[in-house]
């Protein structure tokens, strides 16, 4: 199973984050509000070109993440981690920008080895384009559900934190127990809890909670990020076809 790289996340949703505050469900002006989706968009674009880049590196030099996977695991997540913070204090310049892509073109090399993988298999390449296409449909139905209702879903942070830490437990606890069952189960799990991380941030976006495409762009591609691999786990376990 890939990883959940967990995104930085605080309890002050309002505040912070860059811009100025708004009170909870206050929106802001319709053409800020679109400025600061479509720069999110933009720049979520961008993120793909060093994560196609780092996939195909991680693709030919991947073996010591297969090698060492614990290991490698916990020196990835702190470069991760460090990487987001350095992305939050670098927020209002074009800095964050370079953390940002710099920690996607890592990213990307880290998901090089399950998509080695994946192509071992007769259908892998089909197994892929089913995991980017359900992606990309979870991207499509949770924006849909932020941009038209009104609900605040801003009372979800405080679980979904929870429960990615708990996920995040699990997956080292099966690194050593190494049951199928178990990591069909989280891989399953974090699809769930990041697809609704997703929901979270978009509507906060639209709702004026978000003001800082950077930081925003940031929380959105760890959810799809997190998604996309494990789909792609989910797939491999249960439809994939050995040569």
């Amino acid at each position: 199973m890939q990883p959940d790289m967990q995104p930085v996340r605080t309890n002050d949703q309002g505040s912070g984050r860059g811009g100025p505050r708004f009170a909870p469900g206050m929106e802001l002006p319709g053409i800020e509000t679109n400025r600061v989706l479509r720069n999110t968009y933009l720049l979520l674009a961008l993120t793909m070109v060093p994560t196609v880049i780092g996939a195909y590196i991680g693709m030919a030099t991947g073996g010591i993440i297969i090698q060492h996977p614990i290991a490698a695991t916990l020196i990835m997540l702190g470069a991760v981690i460090g990487l987001q913070y350095a992305v939050i204090a670098n927020r209002n310049s074009s800095l964050g920008v370079v953390f940002l892509l710099l920690m996607t073109g890592i990213l990307g090399w880290w998901l090089g080895p399950l998509l080695s993988m994946a192509l071992t298999l007769a259908n892998g390449a089909q197994l892929i384009g089913y995991a980017a296409g359900g992606t990309g449909l979870v991207f499509f139905v949770m924006g849909a559900i932020a941009t038209t209702t009104k609900r605040d879903f801003s009372f979800m942070g405080k679980f979904l934190f929870v429960g990615m830490i708990a996920l995040l437990l699990a997956m080292f606890a099966n690194m050593f127990l190494q049951i199928p069952a178990l990591a069909l189960t989280i891989s399953t799990l974090v699809i769930v809890v990041f697809s609704l991380f997703l929901l979270h941030d978009l509507s906060r976006i639209v709702r004026g909670g978000e003001t800082n495409y950077i930081v925003a762009t940031t929380g959105v591609y760890m959810s799809l990020f997190n998604i996309f691999a494990n789909l792609l786990s989910i797939l491999m376990m249960l439809a994939g076809e050995r040569r």
